[in-house]
Order: structure tokens, then C-alpha cells, then sequence
């Protein structure tokens, strides 16, 4: 019997290879929870704005009369999808991305490039986390018109809770790379995979 050939051994580039570190499953689980969170949050706010918007239109042009509460609730909701809405966007890789100049360079290049962006979004979100902070803490004493039991300093919270968790996203984009292509933002690939079950 011809022996078996020893195993190859390891080129110098394979020894240099850095491996992936190790994920923390809990911690994963965690940031899937606050994605589906933020999503679910920026749905709902939608929701709501719809139904409300329709109800200061119908109060203003049918009954003759118009409620101010229908649209400082709707501001106040859009500011809200606005902001977790990015924040879920980031994470999925869907917001909008001009990589025209990028697509270009070399790839060491664009590894730079990706890493910099990651970077002004990470000193973006902690510009908006703590002056967005002050903002509602300053403002916590004054009360809107409209509303005169909602303090104006509430409705600026999604501005920092939002940007938290764009934060938290950057983080683990820097540390652990780009998450869109994870089943949990792609809708897609579930679809896909409950046909093929059925």
C-alpha cells in the first residue's frame, strides 16, 4: 500500500491570517433584540401617524372644528421613526450610500474607507447622544401649546435614544464587521427559506 503523503505545511500567508474573534452569543441575541425593536417601533409610529393625521382632517373639514393635538402627536412620531428608523436602517445596510468614488480605489483602500466612515458615524451618534441629552433636559421645563401636559424635553428623547442605538450598531460593525447579510435583516432569505420548507 502506497503511505498516506504528510500534510502540506501551513504557508507562511495562512499562519499570518488573522482568525475571526469569537462572538458572544448573548450579546448578539441582544443588539438582534434592539434591531427588532427599533424596527418595530419605527412601524408603529407610522401606524399611528397615519391614523392620527386622517382624524385632525376629518375634525377640521367635517365637524368644523380643529383639534390641536392631532399634529404635534404626528411630529412627534415622525421624529420617532426617524430616528430608530436609521438606526434599524444602519444595521441592515439599507440606508443610502454614494460608492462610486469607493468602488474605485484598491481594496486595501476601500477597508479604510469603510473603517472611516464607521468612525464619523460613531463620533455623529456620540455628538447627538450627549448634546441631544442636554437638549431634552434643558427643555424638560417647558410645556408645548398644544399640549400642555407633555413636557417639550419628551419630545426630543428619540434624538438621543436613537442615536444610542446607531451607536451600538457602529460598535459592532467596527468589531464584529457588517451585519446585513444575517437572516435577522433579511427578510428576504426567510421568505426564501419557509418556501423552500412548504
Amino acid at each position: 500500500k502506497t503511505p498516506h503523503a504528510a500534510p502540506a505545511a501551513p504557508t507562511r500567508g495562512a499562519l499570518a491570517r488573522p482568525r475571526p474573534a469569537p462572538r458572544s452569543t448573548d450579546l448578539q441575541r441582544a443588539l438582534d433584540t434592539l434591531y427588532l425593536a427599533c424596527i418595530w417601533i419605527a412601524a408603529l409610529s407610522v401606524l399611528l401617524m397615519s391614523l392620527i393625521i386622517p382624524v385632525g382632517v376629518f375634525a377640521r373639514y367635517v365637524l368644523g372644528f380643529g383639534a390641536q393635538w392631532p399634529e404635534p402627536i404626528a411630529i412627534l412620531l415622525m421624529v420617532i421613526f426617524t430616528f430608530f428608523g436609521a438606526a434599524a436602517a444602519f444595521r441592515a445596510g439599507s440606508h443610502i450610500a454614494v460608492a462610486m468614488l469607493t468602488d474605485r480605489v484598491p481594496q486595501a483602500m476601500q477597508w479604510a474607507c469603510q473603517k472611516g466612515v464607521l468612525l464619523l458615524m460613531g463620533v455623529i451618534s456620540l455628538f447627538m447622544v450627549f448634546y441631544g441629552t442636554q437638549l431634552c433636559l434643558e427643555t424638560m421645563g417647558q410645556n408645548l401649546t398644544a399640549l400642555p401636559w407633555m413636557a417639550v424635553g419628551w419630545t426630543y428623547t428619540p434624538v438621543p435614544l436613537g442615536a444610542a442605538c446607531t451607536l451600538l450598531f457602529v460598535l459592532e460593525a467596527l468589531v464584529w464587521g457588517p451585519q446585513h447579510q444575517r437572516a435577522v435583516v433579511r427578510f428576504d432569505l426567510i421568505d426564501d427559506g419557509a418556501g423552500q420548507a412548504t
